[in-house]
Parts: C-alpha cells; sequence; structure tokens
C-alpha cells in the first residue's frame, strides 16, 4: 500500500479553468453550473425540503414545551437536549460517512428524520403534553441530523467537478439561509390556522420527498477503502490529528470558532430591541434584529457570481471573517434601528462568503476518505459555536453593557482574524 505524503496529505488544487465569462448583471448572478448536474440537482432539491420542513418543527418545538410548562427556561432545556446528540452523533458521522455507501447512509438518516418528524405529529395529535417526550424525540432528530450532515456535505464533491465546488457551496448555503427566513414566518402563519400537530406532519410529509431524491442518487462508495473499515474512536481521532497536520484545514476551522464565538451577538438583540431600540417598538425591533443576518446571507448567495471567479480562497475566508467583525461592530455602535439592520444585513453577506468558501477549501483540501471527518467537525463547530457565543455575550453584556460587549466582541474578531492570518501564513497562501 501506497504510504508516500502525496497519497495522504490534502494538496492545494492545480489551477482550473474557469467558468464561461458572464456579461453585465449575470457575472454578479449566482453560479447555477451544478444544478446542471442531475445528481447534485437531486441532492440539492432534498436541502430545498429540508431547509423549509426543519424550520417548521425549529419552531413547533419550542412553541409546544412553552404551551405545556409556561416557561422559556424550559424552553432552553429543551435545546439543550439535542445539542450533545447532534454534536456526538456529527463526529461519530463523519468517520461512518468516510467507511460506508454515503447514499446509503443519507438514505437511512432522512428516513430516521422523517420517522420522527412523524412520531412528533403524533405526539402531539395524540395530546401527551410531555415535556420529557419532545425534549427525547428532539434528542433522537438531532442525532440523526449528526450522522446525515457530514454524509450530504461529503458527497457534493463527488457530484460535481473541482471548480464547480464554490458554486455548489454557494447554492446549498443560500438555500439553507432562505429556510431560516421563510420557514420560520410560514410556522407563524400556519400555527393558528391549521394548528401544530399539522404542522409536524407537513414536515414528515416533505421528508419523504427528500428521501427519494437521495434514493435516486448514484451509489457513493469509499473511493480507496481497505476490505473493511471501522468508525470508531480511534477513526475519529484520526479526523483531529489530520486537522492537527494540516494548518489550511485548522484554519479554517479557527476563522469560523472566532467569527462566531466571539463576534456572534444574538442573545443581546432582546435587551438591545427592549433598551436601545424600543422606540422603534419592541416588537419589530427584535424581529428585524434576528432576520438580518439570515437576509444578508441570502442576498450575498443570490449575488454570489463571482465567487466561482475567486482563486485566493484563503483571503476570501480572511477578508470575510474581518468584513463580519467590522459589521458587528458598526452594528454596536448604531443609536437607529435601521443602521444596526443594515450593519448585521452586511454581517450575513460576509458570513455567507465566509461559508462558502470555507466549505470550499474543506471539500477541495482534504482526500475524499477524511471528507466524512472534516464535515462532522464543521458541524460541531457550526453548531457549538453560537451556542458558546449566547453564554459569552451574555455574561459580557450583564457586566459591561450590550453595546460594549457587541462592540468589544467584534473588535476582537477583527484583531484575533489578522493575527492567525499573519501568524499563519497557510491560509493566505491557499488556492485553487
Amino acid at each position: 500500500m501506497d504510504t508516500s505524503e502525496s497519497s495522504t496529505a490534502p494538496q492545494t488544487p492545480a489551477p482550473a479553468e474557469g467558468p464561461p465569462a458572464r456579461r453585465g448583471w449575470r457575472r454578479w448572478a449566482m453560479d447555477t453550473r451544478p444544478l446542471r448536474r442531475p445528481a447534485y440537482r437531486r441532492l440539492w432539491s432534498s436541502t430545498v425540503v429540508t431547509a423549509v420542513g426543519s424550520q417548521l418543527t425549529a419552531v413547533a418545538v419550542p412553541k409546544q414545551v412553552y404551551d405545556i410548562t409556561g416557561s422559556s427556561a424550559w424552553v432552553g432545556y429543551a435545546s439543550l437536549a439535542g445539542l450533545l446528540p447532534l454534536m456526538v452523533f456529527a463526529l461519530w458521522g463523519g468517520a461512518v460517512a468516510d467507511s460506508v455507501d454515503r447514499r446509503k447512509l443519507l438514505l437511512f438518516t432522512n428516513s430516521g428524520i422523517a420517522l420522527t418528524s412523524l412520531l412528533f405529529w403524533f405526539q402531539a395529535f395524540a395530546g401527551l403534553e410531555s415535556v420529557a417526550t419532545l425534549m427525547l424525540l428532539l434528542a433522537l432528530q438531532q442525532a440523526f441530523w449528526g450522522l446525515n450532515a457530514p454524509a450530504r456535505t461529503a458527497s457534493i464533491a463527488r457530484l460535481v467537478p473541482a471548480e464547480e465546488l464554490t458554486a455548489a457551496n454557494a447554492l446549498g448555503s443560500t438555500v439553507a439561509q432562505t429556510g431560516q427566513v421563510v420557514g420560520p414566518l410560514l410556522a407563524g402563519a400556519l400555527i393558528p390556522v391549521i394548528g401544530l400537530p399539522e404542522l409536524y406532519l407537513i414536515d414528515a410529509l416533505a421528508l419523504c420527498v427528500t428521501v427519494w431524491a437521495v434514493y435516486r442518487l448514484p451509489s457513493l462508495p469509499p473511493l480507496a477503502a481497505p476490505a473493511k473499515r471501522r468508525a470508531g474512536l480511534r477513526e475519529i481521532a484520526e479526523g483531529f490529528r489530520y486537522i492537527a497536520l494540516h494548518k489550511v484545514l485548522l484554519l479554517s476551522f479557527l476563522a469560523d470558532v472566532v467569527a462566531m464565538v466571539l463576534g456572534m451577538p444574538r442573545a443581546l438583540f432582546p435587551q438591545l430591541a427592549g433598551e436601545t431600540y424600543a422606540p422603534y417598538g419592541e416588537g419589530l425591533a427584535l424581529g428585524l434584529l434576528f432576520a438580518a443576518i439570515p437576509i444578508g446571507a441570502v442576498l450575498g448567495g443570490l449575488f454570489s457570481g463571482t465567487f466561482s471567479r475567486a482563486r485566493r480562497h484563503g483571503w476570501m475566508v480572511i477578508g470575510a471573517v474581518v468584513a463580519w467583525g467590522v459589521a458587528i461592530t458598526g452594528f454596536g455602535l448604531s443609536d437607529s434601528l435601521w443602521f444596526a439592520v443594515a450593519f448585521l444585513a452586511l454581517a450575513g453577506v460576509a458570513d455567507m462568503v465566509s461559508m462558502v468558501f470555507r466549505g470550499a477549501i474543506l471539500l477541495s483540501a482534504a482526500t475524499d476518505e477524511m471528507r466524512g471527518r472534516m464535515q462532522g467537525v464543521f458541524t460541531v463547530v457550526v453548531a457549538g459555536g453560537p451556542r458558546l457565543a449566547d453564554v459569552l455575550h451574555g455574561t459580557a453584556g450583564a457586566a459591561f453593557g450590550p453595546r460594549a460587549a457587541v462592540v468589544g466582541g467584534g473588535l476582537l474578531v477583527v484583531t484575533v482574524m489578522l493575527v492567525l492570518a499573519a501568524a499563519v501564513p497557510a491560509l493566505r497562501r491557499y488556492h485553487i
């Protein structure tokens, strides 16, 4: 067996031929070339369904918990009940995705997610009113999601050529962010009309479409695997060693940690809405603050045509994280709600850029036998970072005031990212 460095280490891909030149506004519009490939189009279409459907359940579960208990604290406990299974099974799911046919894993996990949505419907329809049941189902659903996410993202590199990875990531990320905007709005409109049980049922039926789309994918077995591969603690540890040995991968994860942990101020939105922006109406201010970042991310995705022409992926990540920090600082300094929303929307654009290019780096810089584990760690970072930020910003806001905490976090993002970029040149030098 070849054990040379060339067979195990991620190599900087050779420069790829860029996409055909587009004129006028088309050069800015989203690059949709990956959708011409039937296999990717099926995977992407399943993402469209789950992006909205999952948000219906994400709204319905806390609403039902609050209706049963009348306590926001229990809503928070229910959220935490899903976090640990998500993190554990995402790490394990990454190792599994590197050892089995990813299509079969997607079929199993999507079917499991659909089954849990059906169980959510049944308990609501039966009027069980059991918080313990809801928390158990949420933990089960997040476990299936943790197994699903690494395989889903790692499969993209097998469905599109290297030069279309950035465009494919932009398409997927835009759909996910759109779901975060449309899903909650749709849930809020439907709950008074059809009720919670039917909301769960809609999600379950939509997931059946996802299972069918995944069923039609081609087989995605490991490319160069021994006769039998395991997916245990040793394989998970190998993934972390792989990251530690390859600085461009490590820096791509650290960039997201810096942006999300130091600079995600959502825990302070309720206080800011009730104090700084109260003259605009607390409800209006709170809704706009929470919606601004996803809306900015969607706009960034819709005008992501230039992403496919970028070759300096490392610099794009560095620039996007710095831009995020600057925008968050501007948000913290804003007395006007409309300036605050504008800065948060700009932060959303920067987050989309960072997300797309970090995703492209993970898919292109890692070998296929490691892509699942890289995506497992990515899922944990994405899920855990904002929750750590909630604790950090909530504590800092109580100690120094919400605006000082936001500004301090934004400035820290800029400073730490620039220091990392200067100290470790691997990310600066990475290009395709």
